[in-house]
């Protein structure tokens, strides 16, 4: 493992400190979306560079989590006054309240089943909803989980995060849930993303990367620094994960090579860190741009873009 400071890494500014993008994820329409969490709005950063917002109903709905849809829209999280949101390519906006009051929506994913499917931090639920804005919720066998992030599986299930009960979560598109314990105390899991094969997530308290197989196997990765903080993670290709350091202003870089050894069935992981260009930026989400680059939504006002490619992986 080691840190680096050379990568092909470069900042762009799209808001003010006051407006926080936390959310950022590549839009069907070759352009990236975030969530701007502190002011209400949603942004669209083309391949130019052109921004465009679009205003919410309310300032203080906190748009968290963006993700494509199947429907060719984005769909987003409002954890502040429990609703879904929609807004489609062209800037039309729509949103869907939550049954359950006080539900804190967070992750948010496409299913297999042409649906979205949320956390709900609160609420220790996982909601589903169509594209006509019709929700079903799910009760999870964990009272206090505080369900985070989530993804789609290389399995066609669902699997989530469960950051104060310690566990990864999985549930079928018929709501079967099954939760796995991880072998770390009060690792505290935010991020998942699935690589194709396996799923990967990071433990913000721990300060480690882990990866879970399909049928419940974990392993665990320490951090060169333990206190670095990790809070979102996106796979770029299988054994080809990014993730942001939120408390070391940092974005990790975790791939896989080689033949497996005795100690792990992944085979030799490394991990390589990067330094981002202005200090203290709070690296949230991030995801693989249309140009193959890593793009990292700073929620001091900025996007950051590292470049993939030959002097970049370790």
């Amino acid at each position: 493992m080691q840190h680096s400071e050379t990568p092909a890494l470069t900042e762009i500014r799209v808001a003010g400190v006051e407006d926080g993008p936390y959310g950022i994820t590549t839009g069907p329409d070759g352009a990236l979306w975030l969530t701007l969490v502190h002011s209400g709005r949603i942004a669209r950063l083309a391949a130019d560079g052109e921004l465009t917002e679009y205003p919410l109903d309310s300032r203080t709905c906190r748009p968290t989590v963006i993700t494509p849809g199947p429907d060719g829209a984005l769909w987003f999280t409002r954890s502040q006054d429990h609703q879904i949101g929609r807004v489609t390519v062209e800037g039309d906006v729509r949103s869907f309240t939550v049954p359950t009051p006080d539900s804190g929506p967070f992750g948010i994913v496409a299913g297999p089943d042409a649906a979205m499917w949320f956390t709900q931090m609160n609420t220790d639920r996982v909601g589903r909803v169509t594209v006509d804005g019709k929700i079903t919720e799910f009760v999870l066998p964990a009272e206090g989980g505080f369900p985070s992030a989530i993804t789609a599986g290389p399995d066609g299930a669902l699997w989530f995060t469960l950051h104060q009960a310690n566990a990864i979560g999985r549930i079928t598109v018929d709501g079967d849930t099954t939760l796995h314990p991880l072998p770390t105390p009060g690792a505290g899991p935010v991020g998942i993303t699935s690589d194709g094969a396996a799923l990967w997530f990071v433990e913000i308290a721990a300060g480690q990367v882990g990866r879970i197989s399909v049928d419940g196997r974990i392993e665990e990765f320490p951090l060169p620094d333990r206190t670095a903080r990790p809070h979102a993670i996106v796979a770029a290709a299988p054994g080809d994960c990014w993730f942001t350091e939120w408390g070391a202003n940092r974005v990790g870089h975790l791939t896989v090579t080689g033949e497996a050894e005795e100690t792990t069935d992944t085979g030799i992981v490394r991990i390589v860190e990067y330094a981002l260009p202005s200090p203290s930026s709070e690296p949230h989400g991030l995801t693989v741009g249309p140009d193959g680059a890593i793009w990292v939504a700073l929620e001091t006002g900025g996007v950051a873009r590292l470049e993939r490619g030959p002097g970049v992986s370790p």
